[in-house]
């Protein structure tokens, strides 16, 4: 697609704070005409928009918890092929758990690696970490958790995309 254009920012914003916006309700809102947006947003749909979502409000789901999970894989001195197969296996443990929500390696604090997971209760996080201690643990050398409570009152801001949609359109 090449350079987004300034328009391009402006549809990726509005789609950003409501995906269900027509392309009619877009046009109108950013001052172009319906067409416009609904070209610009066929190739932004090939070339930048990953998927479309909602973002659920985790509790009325039952999600009581949102675990954060680092962990430090072991390094390895031997073949490369071991990594590769420790990788291989991580991958194939994350997409067969539809509650793992995203995962990648990171970088600090000595993790080089993290999940992102939703957790019906303590006890349902318990057994997820002990499966997941139990199928990959021999890869690594530490693990540590961070555990919100989705039910709480401590929610600070919400998950949502539309604060940056808000910056994109600047």
């Amino acid at each position: 697609m090449g350079k987004l254009k300034d328009i391009d920012y402006k549809i990726l914003s509005e789609l950003m704070k409501n995906s269900k916006t027509s392309d009619r309700q877009v046009a109108k809102k950013i001052g172009v005409s319906q067409p416009t947006v609904t070209r610009r947003r066929a190739r932004l749909e090939k070339d930048v928009i990953d998927g479309y979502s909602a973002i659920p409000k985790w509790e009325k789901l039952g999600y009581k918890i949102l675990a954060f999970t680092f962990v430090k894989t072991r390094m390895l001195l031997g073949p490369e092929e071991q990594h590769k197969a420790d990788h291989k296996m991580a991958l194939k443990w994350m997409n067969e758990h539809p509650n793992v929500i995203y995962a990648a390696g990171c970088r600090g604090l000595g993790w080089n690696g993290f999940m992102i997971s939703v957790h019906k209760s303590y006890s349902d996080f318990d057994n997820f970490i002990v499966r997941h201690n139990g199928e990959i643990g021999p890869t690594l050398d530490n693990i540590g958790n961070i555990l919100v409570n989705l039910d709480g009152s401590q929610t600070l801001k919400p998950l949502h995309l539309k604060y940056l949609a808000e910056a994109l359109s600047e």
